[in-house]
């Protein structure tokens, strides 16, 4: 099977609770995936279809080829098209991990290996917020001091509600199409009465600074490295 599945943003959200549900089904401990989008989105948690203008907002986002569709992830809005690669975790942590800490050790088993892969292909890899991102956080992934990958989590119950299962999930900007991702989150902030604020040069594609073809082929080898011997996969 191709590493990389090439998926309707639709569908590869669905992938995704789909892997999310095998893991809290106890049909398999843990599990990676990588999808890239064959359409446009901009994605964005429920929470944000409450917004008093959000219905004009999406008759115009679609209207500008960015129809709104809606995650079950929090964070902020974030445009997916075939320029953004993605990557999802999904695992019941080992009772041995201290509970209290597991949404930080689910960003590091997510990041850590993007930084480091980063670092070896020479480029300068960070961990942070980056004034001007879209969906800014704690948990970028920054390459050369702008943002390169997105991240976020949710948490539900396994079956029975016996361990947590986490779907850590990360976008990776891989072309550069920043400038109509940026007009169309911050088309949609004006819509809806929020400060549009997010800038180009926050950004980063990983083709504008890296060109190993391996590159996803490496990430995907460090992921099953990290996850094989706690999870018995």
């Amino acid at each position: 099977m191709t590493l990389i599945q090439q998926l309707t943003v639709e569908a590869g959200l669905k992938a995704e609770q789909d892997l999310l549900a095998s893991v809290c089904a106890g049909e398999r401990q843990a599990g990676v995936l990588f999808w890239r989008p064959t359409d446009r989105a901009l994605v964005m948690p429920r929470r944000l279809s409450r917004l008093p203008d959000f219905e004009q907002a999406s008759v115009e986002l679609a209207a500008s080829g960015w129809p709104i569709l809606l995650r079950e992830t929090g964070g902020e809005p974030v445009p997916q098209s075939s320029s953004t690669v993605n990557i999802a975790l999904v695992y019941a942590p080992p009772r041995s991990e201290d509970d209290r800490a597991r949404i930080e050790t689910a960003y590091l088993r997510l990041c850590d290996p993007l930084c480091e892969l980063l670092t070896e292909l020479g480029g300068e890899a960070s961990v942070g917020e980056v004034e001007g991102a879209f969906c800014d956080g704690r948990y970028n992934v920054n390459l050369n001091g702008r943002k390169l990958v997105g991240t976020a989590q949710r948490w539900r119950q396994s079956q029975g509600g016996q361990r947590p299962v986490g779907l850590v999930h990360g976008a990776l900007l891989v072309e550069n199409e920043r400038e109509s991702m940026v007009a169309a989150v911050n088309r949609f902030n004006q819509c809806c009465g929020l400060e549009p604020n997010c800038r180009v040069d926050s950004h980063i594609a990983l083709h504008e600074v890296v060109s190993d073809p391996d590159f996803f082929e490496r990430l995907s080898a460090s992921y099953q490295k990290i996850l094989a011997p706690v999870f018995n996969l």
